[in-house]
């Protein structure tokens, strides 16, 4: 879909939620700019994986700034958003966690506004894990074991008759993690292919339990 598909997602993810604010530089602005970063800066590693930025600093004039201060934070995260759906659409991959911070730069006239990225990866030995609700919720997968299920002491907790109590385990290895079906009633899938063992996650793997299916993001 290329830059046609991002511009609409970018209509729908941030100029919907941002239609009040009156600063002179738009929001779908800013989008634009952070995923020509990663077009730009884009490497290949020694997997063969298309790399990009996932450290973005965005430079403003402190008037610019202030006409952002009330809604910086779910700015700052739709934008974080519209990068990774981008990076999905792409093919690219992040070696940590994405972030975008938005910085006064008192050389910079209102309207202007410039934009540092860098590759940043994760503390050694900890690579973030996210699973990704049908809602667009996210939960953090911070510690060494997380249970899927129905039941409330499940990390991810799923409302889905076709789902068992306690459906599927991912617990971290090395700087991953794997899945585990609990031996649960229809089985839990991975793009569609019925777990069989434990199976080690990758970015942007489908996980179905009953008929719910969630993402598993890796940064």
């Amino acid at each position: 879909m290329g830059m046609q598909g991002l511009e609409h997602r970018l209509e729908r993810m941030v100029e919907g939620v941002f239609r009040r604010s009156r600063n002179s530089i738009r929001p779908i602005e800013l989008g634009r700019r952070l995923v020509r970063e990663m077009d730009d800066h884009r490497s290949v590693d020694v997997r063969g994986q298309r790399i990009v930025p996932n450290d973005f600093v965005i430079l403003l004039s402190p008037d610019d700034h202030t006409g952002f201060s009330d809604i910086e934070d779910t700015l700052r995260t739709e934008l974080i958003e519209a990068c990774r759906e981008y990076a999905r659409e792409e093919g690219y991959h992040f070696m940590g966690p994405v972030s975008v911070e938005l910085r006064v730069d008192n050389s910079l006239r209102t309207g202007r506004f410039g934009i540092v990225s860098q590759l940043r990866q994760p503390d050694p030995g900890h690579r973030p894990g996210t699973i990704v609700m049908p809602s667009g919720d996210r939960i953090d997968l911070d510690g060494d074991a997380h249970t899927i299920g129905r039941l409330s002491d499940c990390t991810v907790v799923v409302s889905d008759t076709n789902t068992s109590r306690h459906h599927a385990r991912i617990s971290r290895s090395g700087t991953g993690f794997v899945i585990a079906d609990l031996n649960s009633t229809n089985g839990t899938f991975v793009n569609g292919e019925r777990l069989l063992a434990d199976h080690r996650l990758e970015d942007g793997d489908i996980v179905t339990v009953g008929s719910v299916s969630l993402r598993f993001e890796a940064s």
